[in-house]
């Protein structure tokens, strides 16, 4: 490693180019893995805070809710399994046109019991027990919603006052709405709701048990985690997230290969020299991978700092994005790895450079 760095030295200037364009590489890679944990917590966090295990939906429903109606002999299955809670949830998408000229809301409307296992503060289950209303995300409150507004939902005629608000998160990029599971019934069925929900919420119970249960009735059982694909655009949101951050892996190898070659070719001479001298073909590549490596890793160091910055400075207006440590590690060492991968298409080019190079003479 000592004619590694020594080289790292000299040639400041030439390791330049190449350091700005990884430390490059690496401030995108950052700023979009911030966005994508930005974009899956805006599309499932409302979902992921409830205090479940598992959702059972109508089988075939592809983790949807707006696919899967259910009725209340859906909860039989799961009456007789030892420590395992059962409760209906409803899910579906409604327009809250205001009735006292405050804002308009799209909204993710979720009909819950109030003695549900999902209801875990007093209050809350007061508000769902009382009269008929809705119990808003507290970021509601920002825009200009005040307690007591008066909502119209959808097509439905239901007018429902705001009672409070709270951390409800957000569920397909639209803030959820609280209320009764008899007013949402009534809300998405009109008067022949005939019970009808979209799914049962489970908690504990293992996954071959609930499954075998759910088949039973006719639904299928998803994790929590699992049914964050039924999240309108979070399958398309996190693939092409991922394809772009895969692309921007195997451009940073290729134009670190690329450098690297022509940094082989270069250091002809030198590396014959070395071999004349004799270097073995292991030693001289551990020493041209070692110099790619310190790069690198110097390079991405510079770019995530950057990146983590910008994330931090745009996570302060209303885009969706959010600093992820755990995301931001493995872009870091996903970079490094693929830059010495990169690096390694001289290795050919290393192993067939001969020590009769050093005097001059073609061999």
């Amino acid at each position: 490693m000592f004619l590694a760095i020594r080289d790292l030295r000299r040639g400041a200037r030439r390791f330049a180019l190449l350091g700005a364009v990884i430390a490059l590489v690496a401030v995108l890679s950052t700023v979009l893995s911030g966005l994508a944990t930005g974009l899956v917590t805006d599309g499932i966090s409302g979902l992921r805070a409830l205090p479940f295990d598992h959702l059972a939906l109508q089988d075939g429903s592809q983790s949807t809710f707006s696919r899967s109606t259910l009725r209340p002999d859906a909860l039989t299955p799961f009456k007789d399994l030892k420590g395992v809670e059962a409760t209906p949830l409803g899910a579906s998408f409604v327009n809250a046109a205001a009735v006292n000229g405050g804002p308009s809301l799209d909204l993710a409307l979720f009909g819950v019991s109030p003695d549900s296992f999902l209801v875990d503060r007093p209050e809350a289950r007061a508000a769902l027990t009382g009269e008929p209303g809705l119990v808003l995300g507290s970021e509601l409150e920002k825009e200009g919603v005040k307690v007591g507004d008066r909502y119209t939902l959808g097509g439905s005629n239901q007018e429902l006052p705001v009672l409070g608000f709270t951390f409800a998160g957000t569920y397909g990029h639209a803030p959820i709405a609280f209320t009764s599971l008899e007013t949402w019934q009534k809300i998405q069925y009109g008067d022949g709701a005939d019970g009808r929900f979209s799914a049962v919420a489970l908690h504990s119970g293992d996954d071959a048990t609930l499954a075998k249960a759910a088949k039973s009735g006719g639904m299928q059982v998803l994790t929590k985690t699992e049914a964050y694909a039924g999240s309108p655009g979070f399958t398309a949101e996190t693939t092409t997230m991922s394809l772009i951050r895969g692309f921007l892996l195997v451009i940073s190898a290729l134009v670190i290969g690329a450098f690297f070659t022509v940094l082989t070719v270069q250091r002809t001479r030198q590396i014959g020299l070395l071999k004349a001298m004799g270097a073995s073909n292991g030693y001289v590549l551990r020493d041209g991978i070692g110099q790619m490596t310190i790069l690198v890793a110097a390079a991405t160091l510079a770019g995530v700092a950057i990146g983590t910055a910008l994330v931090a400075l745009v996570g302060q207006t209303d885009a969706p994005v959010e600093l992820d440590p755990k995301s931001i590690a493995t872009v870091a060492v996903s970079l490094v790895i693929a830059g010495v991968i990169g690096s390694l298409v001289a290795f050919r080019r290393i192993t067939q450079i001969e020590p009769a190079i050093a005097l001059g003479v073609e061999p």
